[in-house]
C-alpha cells in the first residue's frame, strides 16, 4: 500500500556503523523491506505504513539489531514483489519505533543511514533478506563549483518554500544549517513533494555529490519557473476580470493555463475538428471560403450564445456532405444484366433501357444522369427495380417517399432563420448515403400534394432537370450542390396528375401488368421462397404444383401486379404453419382442394362471367385502362316501348357519353345496311348502362363497344363468346386508335378472352410492346371501320350462331365441374 510520509533529516547525522557490519569489514545479509511510491534517503527520518503480511513479519522478527534495507519497488502495483521487482540501490536504515494501528498494520519510524547496493538475495520467504555493499559518495571535498551549486540550491529552495502553502518554513532553517553538500542534496530531495518516485530514485542512485547537486538544481529551477508562471497567470486573470464575475474568471483562468501548456478545451477541439473536416470535404472554393468564414465567426462566439448551436450545425452540414466522394468501381455490363435477370422476371424493355444507360455510363463516366420514371400499376416491381439498378451500378440506394408530401421545404429545405431548420430530403439522403452519385428512388411522384406551404412538384423541377441540377441550391445550405451525378428514378401509377413541366424532364418507362404465365413463374422464382422463409416453413415440407399456383392467380386475384398473389400465397403458408405447430410433420402438397380449403371458395370468375353475361343480345365486353392496370368493362344495351328516348347510366364521363351518342347516330344512319327499319327508334326507348355505377368511368376508347352493343341489341344477335374490343368510333364509322393497348390486352388475357379486336393503327404498339409469349392463346383482330368489328364480333350465319352457343355452354359447364 502507498506510504504517506514526511521525512526529516537529522542535521547531526547518524554515526551508527550499522548492525550488519562484521569484524573484517564485510556486510552480512539484512532483511529487505520493499516500499511503494517511497524513497528513503540517508540521514532522513521517514514514517512508513507497513501493511503487507511479509513486511509485518519482517518488522516483528527484528530483535536487538533493528537494521533493515529499505528498497523501492519498480512497479507500485505489485503486491508480492520479488528480487527482480526492486531497484538495485536502496538505503540501510534503523527502525526506531513501531506503532500498531487499529487495522492491524504497523506504523514504523525509520532513519536512513547510508546508500547501499543490494546484492544476492539469501532468503525470499517469509520475507526477503539480501547481502549488500555500501555505495560511498564521491567528491567529498568541497570545491568552489560545489559550493556555488550549494548556495544556488539553498536560495532556490528558500524561494520555493516561501511561495508554497504546503511546505513548512522550518525547512529553510534546516537547509541553511546543513553544511555537507551531499546531505543537503538528500534533504532537499526528500522534502520536495513534486518530485516523482523515479526522480528520487535517480537521485538516490547518484553517488556523485556534484551530479546530485546539479540534478537538484535543475528540479528546483523548473519548479521555481512553474511557480512563477502560475503566479503570472493568476495575476493576468485577476487583472482581466471583475470580482463579481466568478464564473467568467474561472473560465479565463482555465484558458490561460491551457494556452501555456499547449492544450485545447472542448470548444477549441471542436473548432479544430470542424476545420479539419472542411479541409478534407473537397467542397468548391467558394463554398469552402464561406464555411471557413462561418467557422471563424463560431470560434469567437460563446457556447452560451443563442445562435451558437445553429451556426455549428450549419457548418457541420457543410463539412459532412459528400462534395467529392463518389462510388468507385468499373461497370460490368454482363454482370449488371445478370443482376437484373436475377432480381426480376420479364420486363425486357425496361432492362434493355437500363443496360443502354449503363453502357453509355461506362464509355462516358462524366455523363449527366437521366431522370427515369417507371409508370405502372401497383405490384409490378417499380421500387424493387430501383434497388436492382443500384446493385448493378455498385452504388448506394436511397428511397424518398413523395406520396402525400405537400410542403415545398421537404424538397428544398428550410431557411436557417427558422427554429429547427433542416435541409430538404435530397440533401439529407445524400448525407446518409455518403456519396455524391447514389441511386435516388422518388416514390409515388404522382401523389404529390400542394397547399399554402408551396408546391413540391415545382420544387422538383430544378432537382430533376439534368441541365440545372448541377447547381442545386438547398434553402438551408444556400450553397450550390452538384446533383448531376445522381441517378434519379421516379415511380408513378399514372401520368395524368404529374405536372407537364415536371413530366417533360423525365424519360417515361412503362411497366405493365403480367400475364398468368408470368405470374406463375414469378411465384415460383420469388414469391413462394420468400413467403416460406418469412413464415418459418422448411421448404421441404411444402410443395406448390403449377396448376395450384395458376388457380390462385386466376381465381383468387384480379390485379396487374403480383402483390395480391403474394398475399394469397402467404395465407397458404400461414395455414400450413399452424398445422405444423399443431403437430404435422409430413410434407404437404398444395392441391386444388387444399387451395379451396385454405383460401375459401373462388373469388374471381371472369371467364365464366363473360360467357354468362353475353348469353343475351346487347351485352359486349370492352377493355379499359386504369391506374392499377387494364381491366375489362361490360357494356349493356336494352330497349323498351317508348317514343325514341335514349338513356345513359353508370357514372360515366362526358367523353363516353359522346361516344354513346356517336354510336347511336352511326347505327341510325346505317340502319338499312344493318337490316333495320329506317325509323326503328320511333316506338322504342334505348338504354345503355355501364355496370359498377359507383366507379367513375371515362375515356375515348369505348365507341366501337357501344356501337356493337346497339347492333347486337337491335338485330338480336349475341356477341361471340370470350370476345373483347377497344377503339373509338367516328360518325362516318371509322375506328380510331387508342392508348394503353398492352395493359388492355393483358387484362383481356387474364380474364380468359380468346379474341381481341383492336384498331388497325394499334398494330405497331402490339408488335413493340407485346411478346409472342404474351400473345400466345389470344387471337388479335384489327379493324379500320365499324363494319370490320361487327363482322368479327357477331355471327354472320345461323351455323356460326349455333357453334357460339355450343362453345358458351362448354365454358359454363367446365366452370361448374
Amino acid at each position: 500500500m502507498p506510504n504517506d510520509f514526511v521525512s526529516v533529516i537529522n542535521p547531526r547525522g547518524s554515526e551508527n556503523s550499522g548492525e550488519g557490519s562484521s569484524a573484517n569489514g564485510g556486510q552480512s545479509p539484512l532483511p529487505v523491506l520493499p516500499v511503494r511510491d517511497t524513497v528513503l534517503f540517508p540521514h532522513a527520518v521517514l514514517p512508513l505504513t507497513v501493511g503487507r503480511e511479509s513486511s509485518i513479519q519482517l518488522i516483528q522478527s527484528l530483535g536487538e539489531g533493528k537494521t533493515i534495507l529499505v528498497v523501492a519497488q519498480r512497479d507500485a502495483r505489485q503486491d508480492t514483489p520479488e528480487g527482480a521487482d526492486l531497484y538495485s540501490i536502496g538505503t540501510r536504515a534503523t527502525v526506531h519505533k513501531v506503532v500498531k494501528m487499529p487495522n492491524q498494520s504497523l506504523f514504523v519510524f525509520t532513519e536512513g543511514n547510508e546508500r547501499v547496493r543490494v546484492g544476492e538475495f539469501t532468503q525470499l520467504s517469509p520475507f526477503m533478506t539480501a547481502e549488500y555493499e555500501t555505495v560511498p559518495e564521491t567528491e567529498v571535498t568541497v570545491s568552489p563549483e560545489i559550493e556555488a551549486l550549494q548556495r544556488n540550491v539553498v536560495s532556490q529552495f528558500q524561494q520555493i518554500v516561501t511561495s508554497s502553502p504546503t511546505l513548512s518554513d522550518d525547512l529553510q532553517t534546516i537547509a541553511i544549517n546543513i553544511e555537507e553538500p551531499g546531505r543537503l542534496a538528500d534533504f532537499i530531495a526528500s522534502s520536495l513533494p513534486f518530485l516523482t518516485t523515479t526522480d528520487k530514485q535517480e537521485l538516490l542512485e547518484t553517488p556523485s555529490v556534484l551530479a546530485r547537486m546539479e540534478r537538484i538544481n535543475k528540479h528546483l529551477a523548473k519548479e521555481l519557473e512553474v511557480q512563477q508562471l502560475r503566479n503570472k497567470i493568476q495575476t493576468e486573470v485577476q487583472d482581466s476580470v471583475q470580482q463579481s464575475q466568478r464564473d467568467y474568471y474561472l473560465r479565463e483562468q482555465l484558458k490561460a493555463i491551457q494556452k501555456e501548456l499547449g492544450d485545447l478545451d472542448d470548444s477549441q477541439k471542436d473548432t479544430a475538428d470542424l476545420k479539419e473536416k472542411i479541409e478534407n470535404a473537397g467542397m468548391p472554393e467558394e463554398t469552402k471560403k464561406d464555411a471557413l468564414k462561418e467557422l471563424s465567426r463560431l470560434s469567437r462566439m460563446s457556447p452560451m450564445a443563442a445562435d451558437y448551436s445553429l451556426t455549428r450545425n450549419y457548418i457541420e452540414w457543410l463539412a459532412v456532405l459528400p462534395w467529392a466522394k463518389s462510388s468507385a468501381g468499373e461497370i460490368d455490363i454482363p454482370k449488371a444484366k445478370d443482376f437484373l435477370d436475377e432480381d426480376h422476371y420479364g420486363l425486357n424493355k425496361v432492362k434493355d433501357r437500363i443496360l443502354d444507360y449503363l453502357s453509355v455510363r461506362r464509355l462516358k463516366p462524366d455523363m449527366k444522369g437521366p431522370i427515369l420514371c417507371f409508370v405502372g400499376p401497383p405490384g409490378v416491381g417499380k421500387t424493387s427495380l430501383g434497388r436492382s439498378i443500384a446493385r448493378a451500378l455498385g452504388r448506394k440506394f436511397s428511397r424518398i417517399s413523395l406520396g402525400g408530401m405537400h410542403d415545398e421545404a421537404e424538397i428544398r429545405g428550410h431557411r436557417r432563420t427558422y427554429i429547427g431548420a433542416l435541409p430538404g430530403q435530397i440533401i439529407q439522403n445524400l448525407k446518409r448515403v455518403e456519396t455524391n452519385d447514389p441511386v435516388f428512388m422518388l416514390d409515388e411522384i404522382d401523389k404529390l400534394g400542394r397547399d399554402f406551404r408551396g408546391d413540391p412538384a415545382s420544387a422538383l423541377l430544378e432537382t430533376l432537370d439534368p441541365e440545372q441540377n448541377n447547381t442545386f441550391r438547398d434553402n438551408y445550405l444556400d450553397q450550390p450542390f452538384d446533383l448531376s451525378k445522381v441517378l434519379f428514378i421516379c415511380t408513378a401509377n399514372q401520368l395524368d396528375p404529374i405536372p407537364a413541366p415536371l413530366l417533360d424532364r423525365m424519360e417515361i418507362i412503362e411497366l405493365t401488368g403480367y400475364t398468368e404465365e408470368e405470374k406463375v413463374q414469378i411465384a415460383f422464382k420469388y414469391l413462394i421462397p420468400r413467403q416460406t422463409k418469412e413464415n418459418g416453413i422448411d421448404p421441404a415440407l411444402i410443395e406448390f404444383p403449377e396448376e395450384s399456383v395458376s388457380l390462385i392467380a386466376r381465381h383468387y386475384t384480379r390485379e396487374a401486379g403480383v402483390r395480391k398473389l403474394e398475399q394469397q400465397i402467404g395465407t397458404v403458408c400461414r395455414k400450413l404453419a399452424r398445422k405444423i405447430a399443431e403437430g404435422r410433420t409430413d410434407k404437404l402438397v398444395i392441391t386444388k382442394e387444399i387451395v379451396h380449403e385454405f383460401l375459401g371458395g373462388i373469388k374471381v370468375r371472369v371467364d365464366t362471367e363473360i360467357a354468362e353475361r353475353t348469353k343475351r343480345a346487347g351485352v359486349v365486353v370492352g377493355l379499359a385502362w386504369t391506374p392499377a392496370g387494364g381491366d375489362i368493362l361490360f357494356i349493356e344495351a336494352n330497349k323498351m316501348k317508348g317514343k325514341g328516348g335514349f338513356k345513359i347510366t353508370g357514372q360515366i364521363g362526358d367523353v363516353m357519353k359522346e361516344s354513346m351518342e356517336a354510336a347511336l347516330t352511326w347505327v341510325r344512319s346505317n340502319a338499312a345496311s344493318l337490316g333495320l327499319e329506317e325509323d326503328f327508334t320511333k316506338d322504342v326507348d334505348i338504354h345503355i348502362h355501364v355496370p359498377a355505377g359507383a366507379i367513375p368511368k371515362d375515356g375515348p376508347s369505348a365507341g366501337v363497344t357501344m356501337a356493337t352493343a346497339l347492333v347486337s341489341l337491335l338485330t338480336d344477335a349475341r356477341v361471340r363468346p370470350l370476345t373483347a374490343m377497344t377503339g373509338e368510333i367516328t360518325l362516318s364509322g371509322n375506328v380510331l386508335p387508342v392508348g394503353g393497348i398492352k395493359e388492355k390486352f393483358l387484362a383481356a388475357k387474364r380474364a380468359g378472352v380468346r379474341d381481341v379486336i383492336l384498331p388497325v393503327d394499334c398494330r405497331q404498339q402490339v408488335e413493340e410492346d407485346l411478346t409472342p409469349e404474351q400473345i400466345e392463346g389470344v387471337n388479335i383482330h384489327y379493324a379500320s371501320v365499324i363494319e370490320d368489328v361487327l363482322a368479327i364480333a357477331l355471327p354472320r350465319t345461323e351455323q356460326e350462331a349455333v357453334i357460339d352457343e355450343v362453345v358458351r355452354e362448354e365454358i359454363l359447364h367446365a366452370a361448374e365441374v
